[in-house]
């Protein structure tokens, strides 16, 4: 485990992880955050051996039922004791450069909250367009009690609970969002199916139309608007999966709003 310079000791770091059936992704996600002061893994009660591997590394694992990615992190972070919390996916990965700047940024941070940019591989490749670099979901690195989760199912927001402005780091940690070709379809299906109670919240009604053409908007917005096509093959398959993935979220909306029920068939025998 890295060891601190004895300047660093006064502050203790958390770094909590979210985990659902992730043993092949664990592993490597938690050696990344080695030289924080404690790894808290909130486990939504996997099945392939993920809150093993995690214990073994010697994190501290806390299973919490899925409620939802907001419920979860917030239930997260009540576990965490250090006076700063480091947010880190299964699909991330801290570096040396990220260690080294939060190490010494705590010790007279400016912010309270900062944002931490992200660096994608994806198909072989890093990828410098399509909306994906730099990358920023909600912001990972804030002290202890000044910041929360919207409790949005999926895609949560975040209050800050701080006076000041949010900081932004300037090394890149790295993410590796998909590992195969069907780790994407099954991320379209599963966050689509979550994103259909996010969008009947916010009154928005189905309809196959209204479908294909957001899909068909989110395709451009990536492959065009955000130079997607730059990065090649990865490009399109990335505006493809935006497409997908926004496409099926209006078409199993509509499915809600709709009586698709499948008709019944009598009994036939020959004599019926």
């Amino acid at each position: 485990m890295y060891k601190r310079q004895c300047k660093y000791k006064a502050i203790k770091i958390s770094a909590y992880i979210i985990a659902y059936n992730e043993a092949e992704k664990i592993r490597d996600c938690i050696n990344s955050v080695l030289w924080v002061d404690e790894i808290i893994v909130a486990d939504s009660h996997s099945t392939d051996g993920t809150t093993e591997i995690a214990q073994e590394l010697g994190a501290k694992v806390i299973q919490i039922p899925f409620n939802g990615y907001g419920d979860l992190r917030n239930q997260a972070i009540t576990h965490c004791n250090g006076d700063w919390i480091f947010s880190l996916d299964c699909d991330e990965r801290c570096t040396h450069e990220v260690r080294d700047e939060i190490l010494s940024l705590v010790e007279n941070a400016k912010f309270d909250i900062y944002r931490v940019p992200r660096k994608n591989f994806f198909m072989g490749k890093w990828i410098i367009h399509s909306g994906w670099y730099p990358n920023f979901r909600q912001p990972q690195l804030f002290k202890n009690g000044k910041m929360s989760y919207t409790l949005d199912i999926v895609h949560e927001g975040f209050i800050s609970h701080s006076d000041k402005e949010i900081g932004d780091i300037k090394n890149f940690i790295w993410q590796f969002p998909f590992k195969n070709t069907e780790e994407v379809i099954n991320k379209a299906n599963r966050y689509s199916t979550l994103g259909v109670e996010k969008l009947q919240k916010r009154g928005i009604t189905g309809g196959v139309l209204k479908a294909f053409f957001h899909g068909l908007w989110s395709f451009i917005k990536h492959y065009i608007f955000k130079l997607g096509f730059l990065d090649g093959g990865a490009g399109f398959v990335i505006a493809f999966g935006n497409f997908e993935g926004t496409f099926y979220r209006y078409i199993k909306l509509t499915e809600v709003e709709s009586d698709w029920t499948v008709p019944k068939v009598k009994a036939i025998t020959k004599d019926s």
